[in-house]
């Protein structure tokens, strides 16, 4: 069976149809009050980056509702905390300043966009603001935006996102199951249950 590929943006628009006109023309610039307290009520975005060559990275960040500190209308900024140390994003941005958020509040369908440009910053007065369990971020993202707008809820209620009873969470073995098949490592099942289980919630700070 051959594959029909399109190559043109005017071959997409035959395809999709010409954007909506509200939808074309929600974007904005800076933050509207609405954008602030929408920040405020969320715990989690993901934060798409990609480096100097095209090669792109999706990650989740997560913290306390508000975790998201706005600096001014044009400038948000988002504390690191500890994890893997991998610092994928994080070494596309010293290549590739150019960031884009998806902002979630749980139960809500809709999500709020930022795309912008981002930094780096390992010190800074607003540090004292992202203090979290005593916990003082030892880097932050600081983003310059560029564009912001809410997204539509279509996507969220197609997956049922938000509900419990469309929810299958042992449908897939446990993540030390997961590990353990997928990457070479030297530690047993066991063991990893261990890591991952009721002490790994004690290395969030």
């Amino acid at each position: 069976m051959s594959w029909a590929e399109i190559e043109s943006e005017a071959e997409l628009r035959e395809l999709l149809g010409e954007v909506m006109p509200r939808a074309a023309f929600k974007e904005r610039v800076r933050l509207h009050q609405r954008d602030r307290e929408w920040l405020a009520a969320s715990p989690f975005c993901l934060i798409a980056t990609s480096s100097a060559d095209g090669t792109c990275d999706v990650s989740p960040k997560g913290d306390p509702a508000g975790f998201v500190h706005v600096i001014d209308d044009t400038t948000i900024a988002i504390p690191d905390r500890p994890g893997n140390r991998r610092a994928d994003g994080f070494l596309n941005i010293l290549k590739n300043p150019h960031v884009g958020l998806i902002s979630l509040i749980p139960g809500r369908n809709e999500t709020l966009r930022i795309n912008g440009r981002a930094r780096l910053i390992r010190e800074a007065p607003f540090f004292d603001e992202m203090i979290v369990k005593h916990h003082r971020p030892h880097l932050a993202l600081v983003v310059e935006i560029d564009q912001i707008f809410f997204h539509c809820a279509k996507a969220f209620m197609r997956s049922g996102l938000w509900k419990p009873d469309q929810w299958r969470p042992d449908g897939l073995p446990s993540h030390a199951t997961l590990v353990k098949d997928v990457q070479a490592v030297e530690e047993t099942l066991e063991q990893l249950e261990a890591y991952y289980g009721e002490s790994y919630a004690k290395k969030l700070y």
